[in-house]
């Protein structure tokens, strides 16, 4: 296990740190900061991350630092570290196979690590730009945005590629409906939503961007069927109607967005921002708005909303005396 290396000594200065709440949440607002888990000498720009609930490990993509760390949750603290990488975007995790798929930026490549120890298990070859990742557990496959514009198919049985749905630019976020056969593609590029129908393993229609542009982050909100877009220009929150892409409102959001979550539960979207806040937005009726503005760190834009352990995780990149570190909130009720 070469490119697994432990950190032993991450843990014990993340002993020593506080990992506990370090400021005070006024009582009103809907996150409230529990933790602030140190992630040790990583530099550079971090970007997508995993879970896996069972384990309660965190999966940290660290682009800049081209490795990956593994938070345990439980401890707060760094487990291991995974090197060798090469800028590391976009992560998956397949629990029935207890696989970390890890999407490779640099040289296009997905690497697979698998069980307890995250021990290598291959490496899958896309060609340029590894991207974002979404694992669709129900059909044993996993999905991973890449290149110029396409979207990978590997079959987590076999560990193989075996499609490829071309799209017209490369893509950033995405989502796959559930229940359903479609995928909600942002292609900021080709200024359009694409939508795929993963049955069919191609592109079915396309829901133009108008006057916003910039789309990166993507959630859905089944409850309400509507698919919401992230605009970096102007930063605005899109809710389109799922059945036929019709826009119906657009609402402000922070500036450098690259993350969004829905939380089901309390009907709040969390659009994370590298302007340094996480924006909370709740649906009134057909319209937006938002109810609160949490800061961060400024380049802190990327996390993870995990329902089964209802937190929130903000990856907050090193900054002057600041190390990095993986924020953790928990809503207010």
């Amino acid at each position: 296990m070469s490119n697994v290396r432990s950190s032993f000594a991450v843990g014990v200065l993340a002993s020593f740190c506080s990992t506990v709440a370090l400021t005070q949440t006024p009582p009103s607002e809907p996150l409230v900061l529990q933790a602030k888990i140190p992630l040790g000498d990583v530099r550079g720009r971090i970007d997508h991350l995993a879970v896996d609930p069972n384990r309660q490990r965190l999966f940290v993509a660290e682009l800049g630092n081209d490795t990956v760390g593994v938070v345990d949750l439980k401890e707060h603290s760094v487990a291991l570290t995974l090197a060798g990488l090469k800028e590391p975007q976009g992560i998956g995790y397949v629990a029935s196979t207890d696989t970390l798929y890890v999407a490779n930026a640099s040289d296009g490549t997905v690497r697979l690590f698998q069980g307890p120890n995250l021990s290598p298990a291959g490496r899958i070859e896309l060609g340029d730009d590894a991207d974002n990742v979404r694992v669709d557990e129900a059909a044993h496959e996993v999905w991973v945005g890449y290149g110029g514009g396409a979207l990978a198919v590997i079959d987590t049985a076999s560990r193989r590629r075996i499609a490829d749905v071309p799209l017209k630019a490369h893509p950033e976020s995405f989502r796959l409906e559930a229940p359903g056969q479609r995928i909600f593609v942002n292609v900021p590029e080709a200024h359009e939503i694409a939508v795929v129908d993963r049955s069919a393993r191609k592109q079915i229609t396309s829901w133009p961007n108008g006057s916003l542009s910039a789309n990166y982050p993507l959630a859905l909100d089944p409850a309400h069927q509507r698919v919401l877009s992230i605009f970096r220009h102007p930063p605005m929150l899109g809710a389109f109607k799922a059945q036929d892409g019709k826009r119906i409102a657009t609402v402000e959001t922070c500036d450098d967005s690259d993350d969004a979550f829905l939380d089901g539960k309390r009907s709040l979207i969390y659009v994370i921002c590298g302007a340094g806040y996480v924006d909370v937005l709740a649906a009134r009726g057909e319209t937006y708005e938002r109810v609160s503005q949490i800061s961060t760190l400024s380049g802190a834009r990327t996390g993870l909303f995990v329902p089964e352990l209802d937190r929130l995780f903000v990856a907050a990149r090193a900054r002057g005396s600041a190390p990095a570190a993986v924020w953790e909130f928990r809503p207010a009720n």
